[in-house]
């Protein structure tokens, strides 16, 4: 007859009376906090979705690439500002801090740059070390993606593997 035997978490051995209530004060302070964060990130995203209404609003009678540039720039810092609250969000429900939304937040805001820089380009296209210095950046911004990119993916991969405790016992 095979034995069960339980596995205890070093970290939920019996702590005295004033460690559990030191240690569960300080839950209810994060939880504040992070619920701080939430708000502002919410109060923030709403404003820019009311700056972005304006924006589009105004192209009505200004059909020039700027204030389409000033849309595209307000929606991507909307997405960013979502997946940080997605980050905030994960890390308080699973009571640990997540990589992926960060990774894509700095893919994001990499792109959105990109973007910025590209229209800025053309803008300068011709002046020589102005130009080559915005294509050097939009060159950086395109590696920094790409090893973004691919680190999301390395995770990915990671989290499909199982751990090295939950391998069945061989025979």
């Amino acid at each position: 007859m095979a034995t069960q035997r339980t596995r205890r978490d070093p970290g939920q051995h019996e702590r005295p009376g004033l460690g559990r209530l030191g240690t569960r004060a300080l839950e209810v302070g994060e939880n504040v906090v992070y619920a701080g964060i939430a708000l502002f990130l919410v109060v923030s995203a709403l404003v820019l979705l009311v700056v972005a209404g304006k924006t589009t609003w105004g192209m009505v009678g200004d059909l020039s690439q700027a204030p389409v540039l000033e849309l595209l720039d307000v929606l991507l810092l909307v997405f960013i500002i979502v997946e940080l609250l997605f980050a905030v969000r994960i890390t308080v429900e699973r009571r640990e801090l997540v990589a992926e939304p960060f990774l894509l937040v700095g893919i994001i805001a990499s792109i959105k740059e990109i973007v910025v820089l590209s229209v800025e380009a053309a803008g300068v296209l011709g002046k020589g070390a102005e130009f080559d210095d915005r294509i050097t950046e939009i060159g950086v911004l395109g590696v920094l993606v790409v090893l973004l990119g691919c680190t999301a993916w390395l995770l990915r991969l990671k989290e499909r593997e199982p751990d090295e405790g939950d391998a069945p016992p061989p025979g």
